[in-house]
């Protein structure tokens, strides 16, 4: 069922689909987060953050599995009307933004974390949460670029 077409109207796989529209709305959902730290509610952020952390990370394995068992990334190029080339590279830097800003995150957050618990004020965590916040922004949108590319520049 995973692997039959999903519901996006694409020849992508539905697990492809699922995930797709998770990345979409991450930088909303963590938005909504956010908001919860502009009213100093400081636990609802906190709390929110490691969910939202925890089910990308969730959400990413599921993908990756996914991904292998489909035959990878060799598999969905194929169908695609875009240069091979150009694919890869977009590629290559998308998993590089993306592990960058998961490991990034994992450390922001868990850092964050223990310098509130300890009540050590957090300097440039604003400054760092912005960059973090554009770099969530922009593995999204180049995710969704992927799918675009892959599946609706086709043959």
């Amino acid at each position: 069922m995973l692997f039959e077409n999903g519901f996006l109207g694409t020849s992508a796989p539905l697990y492809l689909d699922i995930t797709t529209l998770y990345f979409i709305s991450i930088p909303f959902i963590l938005l909504f987060s956010i908001s919860y730290a502009r009213k100093k509610e400081y636990e609802k952020h906190y709390i929110s953050q490691f969910i939202i952390l925890f089910v990308t990370f969730f959400i990413i394995i599921f993908f990756e599995i996914g991904i292998r068992i489909s035959g990878g990334f060799s598999e969905f190029v194929k169908i695609s009307s875009l240069n091979y080339k150009f694919l890869l590279v977009f590629l290559i830097i998308h998993i590089i933004i993306a592990l960058c800003t998961l490991i990034f995150w994992f450390y922001f957050i868990f850092t964050s974390y223990f310098d509130y618990k300890k009540s050590i004020k957090m300097k440039n965590h604003k400054k760092h949460a912005i960059y973090l916040f554009l770099s969530i922004c922009l593995t999204s949108f180049m995710g969704l670029c992927l799918y675009v590319f892959l599946f609706i520049f086709i043959f």
